[in-house]
């Protein structure tokens, strides 16, 4: 079969949605307005939405057709015998706690399993995983291999956790180290995958010193695809197959319906035994409901039992990864400097080297995400300073994080090549303006997650 250049989306459009971009003035004034917190202004005032990925996507025709026929009864409806058996299916656990997003889960997990001291080793934590554990005073550490923090550096499986890391933490103390987690695939690093190798070493380094493996699998379906092309002993291999090796290697997992579930609400905790389901059922309902329903209508478990199986469909997991790669490409075409490769869900720019002008102090991330707004209307998402960098108790100085980065993530089934094209020629602009555009401080922040809710402020004014 002759291959074309262009592989178009594998659906046709039944509804649209009106966007609008603001007049520039306009985007300062509710920048100013929002504190220059990006998370502070109204939808309706941002062109295109790339904040998250996150219960953004487009939901199919065969999934608004199960939401309207959800049962809605409160124990053991029939929308939960139909998310229980998908998500069975999918991840091999025999266990499954519905929760209305994958912060719960981790919130359910982590509040049954750790105590202050404990230490919890992943190849990376993201923003809520981290806040979740250090709220129980524990400690998230991010075993990442080197590739994984150098934005240049080109590596398959930037994703994976460094294995004699993990072995010498386990060999110190392994009764601090309750359980281990790896995130596949790995967004605070640039949406990088794990390969399956790396899961199944980590899972064997966890099962000599006894200790449980979780995966935390909200991209699980973009991370088995990863490895269907880069790992050429998997080429020939079904999605399903490879997801369910994946999930094979560990003893449960954290999942976010909102990503690969295809679905706006939702998730569930899974685990291979019923230990770890028997320690965090009674907290789930006392939580987020009932064990058959955690927080989620008939309609959401209904949305996410038809999206788990959609999102292993290898025509859309092509068109998914084959467009975020583009969308890299066209940003470095406009001058953009980005993290390599392109990762599942997202591109990430590198900041650093976007505005060297600016000194990591300066929160250049956050800079460059509100210049992005400013030029073209497009919402990124800062992962740098802002959200990673902690003060030493010690020393008073800030820590700051290895990288500065600004995601652009892609919903899914949403935004047309065409959307991506011209936010990569916003960032050519900003780019052709980058000297002019200031350093940032913050002006307020909570104790936890500042990001979300900080108020911040121009080292000098903007116009």
């Amino acid at each position: 079969m002759k291959k074309f250049r262009i592989f178009p989306e594998p659906w046709r459009v039944k509804t649209v949605e009106r966007i609008a971009l603001l007049p520039r003035e306009e985007r300062l004034a509710r920048l100013k307005a929002g504190d220059w917190n990006l998370f502070r202004l109204s939808a309706r005032d941002v062109f295109i939405d790339l904040l998250t990925d996150s219960g953004t996507s487009a939901m199919s025709d065969a999934q608004w057709g199960a939401l309207m026929q959800a049962d809605e009864s409160y124990a053991y409806a029939r929308s939960w015998e139909h998310f229980e058996a998908a998500a069975v299916e999918v991840t091999g656990y025999a266990h499954i706690l519905p929760v209305h997003q994958g912060r719960a889960a981790e919130h359910l997990l982590f509040g049954a399993l750790l105590k202050k001291g404990d230490r919890v080793p992943s190849n990376n934590h993201f923003d809520t995983t981290r806040a979740n554990i250090e709220a129980l005073g524990a400690a998230a550490l991010d075993l990442v291999i080197e590739e994984g923090r150098d934005p240049r550096r080109i590596h398959p499986f930037k994703g994976n956790m460094d294995v004699d890391k993990l072995e010498s933490l386990l060999a110190g103390k392994p009764d601090r180290v309750p359980f281990c987690m790896l995130t596949v695939t790995n967004n605070t690093g640039g949406g990088q995958p794990v390969a399956m190798e790396n899961i199944a070493r980590v899972s064997g380094v966890c099962r000599r010193h006894g200790v449980p493996l979780f995966l935390d699998a909200c991209r699980y379906a973009e991370n088995a695809y990863f490895i269907k092309i880069r790992d050429e002993r998997y080429g020939a291999v079904s999605i399903p197959k490879i997801a369910r090796e994946m999930f094979a290697h560990a003893d449960g997992c954290l999942f976010s319906a909102k990503k690969d579930g295809l679905a706006n609400m939702g998730g569930f905790l899974a685990f291979r035994g019923a230990e770890h389901a028997d320690a965090v059922r009674d907290a789930l309902i006392l939580q987020e409901g009932f064990p058959t329903y955690g927080g989620m209508s008939g309609r959401d478990l209904e949305a996410a039992a038809v999206g788990l199986k959609e999102a292993q469909d290898e025509e859309y997991l092509r068109f998914r990864i084959e467009q975020v790669r583009l969308f890299g490409e066209m940003l470095k075409e406009n001058g953009a400097h980005i993290l390599e490769p392109a990762g599942g869900h997202a591109v990430y720019l590198d900041a650093l080297r976007m505005l060297p002008h600016l000194p990591q102090e300066a929160l250049p991330a956050q800079a460059l995400a509100v210049a992005l707004y400013l030029e073209g209307g497009v919402r990124g998402v800062e992962i740098g300073s802002v959200m990673f960098a902690r003060t030493d108790p010690k020393t008073g100085k800030p820590s700051l994080p290895p990288m500065e980065l600004v995601r652009l993530a892609v919903p899914r089934r949403v935004y047309t090549n065409d959307h991506l094209a011209y936010t990569a020629e916003v960032a050519g602009e900003v780019m052709r303006l980058k000297e002019r555009i200031p350093g940032f401080k913050i002006t307020w922040e909570p104790p936890r997650l500042r990001h979300f809710t900080a108020r911040l402020a121009p080292l000098r004014a903007m116009d």
